[in-house]
């Protein structure tokens, strides 16, 4: 998509070699794949990098505490890495309703006892318009009337959105469940079902407690998650659960082990060994269409953004005679282009004016966060150059790298090509979507310097050929 222009180097060939597992029998683990795009779930919640890896660590430490059996534990254990797979779905919503950075809001969000009127009270009054005179924060606050329970709507759609993305991705039925209860509370007064006590998911239970006390330990230390999880006992946590987390408070090499930087290998030495799933390539594709969907709800501008930059990059490398691998390989980085973008924040992505510089800086870093993300996995390594690259100009001033055409690749050009078609064919805050001949006049303008010429003339072709090549069909839903 066209955005606003930045720096960096360029990122390490492989950040995160003590992590992989290497594919057998043409297959990958599926723990690699998720563990590894769970970080962009922690950029979109503003949680530390690595929460949703470490929250796994704690929930299936419980789990083994509890005695589960292996048919649970593996449901558990892909339920924990994907608890905030609907965490972008309610992104634009909170940063309105707020009228602050979302990701800001949610750093406290796991935290805060939205049961709890004054607490809840609290947390609006310290979030909402940061920077703003009284009045105005009065006025934000006043918004929140309206709105309803605070925080209920808000979470409905980020656990029912986080469910959909389990079955998208073909998980068993209770981690999808696990997802959907993620918030509510032993004491019935939990979002957005007010289940109590057993009528909550088992796993859901297990899952709600580890975020917790992950959120504390990250940020407060040992003492202070297992403090208040005995504290919210009964209240927010199973006691049960609570008292087979305390049972762990003398193993200090777990909580140590917490803290290093080999959790992400140590979790997926959690996954059931008798049960280990695998991703395929048909696997593999559906978890970058999944993937897409959590990307684009990040905005109600980019709906279906990735799924139209894949359609466009398949048709124009389809006309450049490309291979079927290359393809598929293409079509993957399209569909995960955008991965960065989970860590921008609403309040630039959504500003329907002009850009500071230090916004258009938050912006030209999304590339690179796509880049790290996606080279965690080792079958996505080589496509995250492509992926990254889709800002880069043939000039060199692109970004995040400013790589000049001598250095782009042809599936980095194409993707750059379909990526800024698609932007300019969808309404945007600062615009209206636009038709397709000024679509081809402004990409036509700009071939040479910034588009690679072969590559819109391939564009051209296509569009020309648009039933034959797809691209008269309006985005389709995977599921």
């Amino acid at each position: 998509m066209i955005l606003h222009e930045d720096d960096s180097s360029a990122p390490p060939a492989n950040p995160h070699p003590s992590a992989e597992s290497a594919p057998e029998d043409g297959d990958i683990r599926l723990s690699e794949v998720i563990a590894a795009l769970s970080y962009a779930l922690d950029l979109t919640e503003g949680a530390p990098e690595g929460h949703s890896v470490r929250t796994c660590l704690i929930g299936m430490r419980i789990a083994r505490e509890i005695g589960l059996d292996a048919d649970a534990r593996s449901s558990l254990f892909y339920a924990l890495l994907l608890k905030d797979a609907g965490c972008s779905a309610n992104a634009a919503a909170t940063c309105e309703l707020f009228g602050a950075d979302d990701h800001t809001v949610k750093q406290t969000w796991k935290a805060t006892d939205w049961a709890s009127g004054w607490r809840s009270f609290v947390h609006v009054v310290r979030n909402v318009r940061p920077g703003a005179s009284l009045l105005a924060k009065a006025r934000q606050v006043a918004g929140f009337a309206g709105a309803g329970p605070v925080g209920t709507e808000l979470v409905r759609t980020r656990c029912e959105r986080g469910a959909d993305i389990a079955r998208m991705l073909e998980m068993t039925d209770d981690t999808a469940a696990a997802i959907r209860a993620l918030d509510e509370h032993w004491d019935g007064r939990g979002i957005p079902l007010g289940l109590a006590g057993e009528q909550i998911p088992l796993l859901a239970r297990i899952a709600g407690l580890a975020q917790t006390v992950e959120t504390y330990h990250s940020v407060f230390g040992f003492q202070a998650a297992l403090g208040v999880a005995r504290d919210r006992a009964g209240k927010w946590f199973d006691p049960d659960l609570v008292r087979a987390l305390h049972s762990l408070r003398a193993d200090g090499a777990f909580w140590a082990g917490l803290s290093d930087g080999d959790a992400r290998a140590r979790a997926a030495a959690l996954e059931p060994a008798d049960r280990v799933l695998t991703a395929d390539e048909e696997r593999l594709d559906r978890i970058a269409h999944a993937f897409a969907r959590v990307i684009d709800a990040k905005s109600p501008f980019t709906f279906r953004h990735s799924e139209g930059v894949a359609l466009y990059a398949d048709a124009v490398a389809r006309v450049l005679g490309f291979g079927p691998e290359a393809l598929r390989d293409l079509r993957r980085a399209a569909l995960l282009h955008d991965v960065g973008k989970l860590g921008v924040s609403n309040r630039i992505l959504d500003k329907p004016g002009k850009l500071t510089e230090q916004e258009f800086s938050a912006v030209r870093r999304h590339p690179e966060h796509t880049y790290h993300i996606l080279a965690r996995v080792a079958r996505f390594r080589p496509l995250a150059e492509t992926a990254a690259s889709h800002h880069e100009r043939m000039d060199g001033r692109g970004y995040h790298r400013g790589l000049p055409a001598g250095e782009l690749p042809v599936a980095a050009r194409v993707l750059a090509v379909a990526d800024v078609c698609d932007a300019l064919s969808a309404e945007r805050p600062y615009r209206g979507a636009l038709p397709r001949e000024q679509v081809l006049g402004i990409m036509r303008a700009d071939a040479g310097p910034g588009l690679c010429p072969d590559c819109f003339h391939a564009l051209e072709t296509a569009l020309e050929r648009a039933p034959e090549l797809g691209l008269d069909r309006e985005k389709e839903a995977v599921v």
